[in-house]
């Protein structure tokens, strides 16, 4: 699906010497935050037209795989593999968490053992929950369904377990559902490192000059937004599906913030050793080389 953020009419006419970047994100609440300062205008770059497309981020996977056709896509780093002959990663932009992540839930308590043999709903096959997923039990049978469908899903009894991302990771307990596990917590005591999620790539077409500077206007942007913090969240709260202002000011905290305007050393490590832990795992099919811009 495609949504539209609200954000200040444009005039219809642009200048000839303006050059259009495409933007294309997932309509969360995190990456509304985060792209705030340039889907508002706040930050500007001369000669440079900001547009944005929001879309589920599964489908920003296969569109960035088949297509190539966003200047800069939110995608899940598992998908980086396989764009990474057209597309660089961003230094900034990334969605990291720290001891927390995507979890299993479920209509009753499971072991871990029991969860192993379960069928599970799934975001997507080229997610970050379903890489770490597998890293975690690779027998397990999963099923894939839209990400906001798993939880009612599961609470219809259509499966007896779900793979849940985005805000259902603090909704889940409203649900009636429980937590078998938090695979962010469960990848920090198997690899002492952040799990990250998903990030920014950037189309290698625009050239080094241009990649860097379109790199750096989304830092800016981020850095707007987590210094006009409540102007950003007024503004994600469009996003913010079935969260109330704390809610959602606690799952924006949660994945925009100072790593989101760098990785740092432990947080780039931590991107290696996924996707490198994949192909050893022969969940990734090819070697995977991880550049990242700015």
């Amino acid at each position: 699906m495609s949504v539209s953020p609200s954000v200040p009419a444009e005039s219809a006419a642009t200048p000839a010497n303006t050059r259009e970047i495409r933007i294309a994100h997932s309509p969360d609440s995190d990456d509304a935050f985060m792209f705030y300062g340039l889907a508002t205008n706040k930050v500007r770059r001369p000669g440079l037209k900001f547009t944005h497309v929001l879309t589920d981020i599964e489908t920003l996977n296969q569109k960035a795989i088949s297509e190539a056709f966003y200047d800069v896509t939110a995608i899940s780093f598992h998908a980086y593999p396989y764009i990474q002959d057209n597309y660089a990663l961003m230094a900034c932009g990334g969605s990291v968490g720290e001891g927390y992540g995507p979890m299993i839930v479920s209509n009753r308590p499971f072991t871990l053992d029991e969860i192993r043999k379960v069928r599970i709903a799934i975001p997507g096959t080229l997610t970050t929950a379903y890489l770490t997923l597998k890293l975690f039990a690779p027998e397990i049978e999963t099923t894939v369904v839209p990400f906001d469908r798993i939880i009612p899903e599961v609470q219809a009894g259509n499966f007896e377990a779900g793979l849940i991302i985005h805000e259902g990771q603090l909704t889940y307990s409203h649900s009636g559902l429980h937590k078998i596990i938090d695979l962010g917590q469960w990848w920090r005591e198997e690899t002492g490192l952040p799990l990250p999620l998903g990030g920014n790539a950037i189309r290698r077409e625009l050239g080094d000059e241009l990649m860097l500077t379109v790199t750096n206007a989304l830092r800016e942007s981020i850095q707007h937004g987590l210094e006009h913090r409540d102007e950003a969240l007024a503004y994600a709260m469009q996003f913010a599906r079935d969260l109330d202002h704390d809610l959602a000011n606690k799952f924006v905290g949660m994945y925009v913030n100072e790593r989101t305007l760098n990785y740092g050393d432990d947080g780039r490590e931590a991107i290696r050793k996924l996707l490198s832990l994949g192909h050893e795992r022969g969940i990734i099919p090819h070697p995977v080389k991880v550049d990242f811009i700015g």
